[in-house]
């Protein structure tokens, strides 16, 4: 691990959703690297299970106080390693394995959230990851939550950072089937708002 690694922030669209959080929640961060958004999530007092196959980096978020790491390979085709937990959030950044959709969906527990954000078709065009594996299509972050969880936020497009790249954004929450959608306004805020 390396300190510049270690300081990165957390994503932009993490931060603008952490609101729909529930308070004192545990957080799943699913593949999370070198720990931004665990850190993110601890400071603001949730408990936090930290995931990746990185056993070294894994042991610096350890000494975090509310921090479960747990060591796992989720690309081995082996049982999920969290089945029987579900979290008030799940936030995935960076990471794409479709096989865990399904499970990364069931693991938001009732009125929890689920933060995603990863690399989209036509990031190619700006680097790695090229692969169409590792690359979301069209939508499919959408339709892999329909009729599971209620989309609150989606954005599919390319970001213009210090390295540009194409993504796809979900925010999406916890939803009863016999939940009614929520009312919508169709007017435009006032000029005083």
């Amino acid at each position: 691990m390396t300190e510049h690694r270690a300081e990165m922030p957390p994503s932009g669209w993490i931060v603008r959703f952490a609101h729909l959080v529930p308070h004192g929640c545990a957080v799943l961060d699913l593949a999370c690297g070198t720990g931004r958004h665990v850190r993110y999530f601890t400071d603001r007092g949730h408990p936090v299970t930290a995931t990746d196959r990185n056993a070294e980096t894994l042991a610096a978020l350890g000494d975090i106080p509310g921090v479960e790491t747990l060591v796992a390979d989720l690309e081995d085709g082996g049982r999920w390693p969290l089945e029987r937990r579900s979290f008030g959030a799940v936030i995935v950044t960076n990471y794409l394995h479709r096989p865990l959709l399904p499970h990364i969906i069931d693991s938001v527990e009732p009125g929890g959230v689920l933060l995603y954000e990863t690399f989209a078709h036509g990031n190619e065009a700006f680097g790695k990851p090229s692969n169409p594996d590792f690359l979301l299509a069209p939508g499919e972050l959408l339709e892999a939550v329909r009729g599971k969880l209620r989309v609150v936020a989606y954005e599919d497009g390319v970001i213009a950072t210090a390295r540009a790249a194409a993504v796809q954004r979900l925010v999406a929450v916890w939803r009863d089937p016999s939940d009614a959608p929520s009312p919508l306004s169709d007017s435009a805020p006032s000029q005083d708002e």
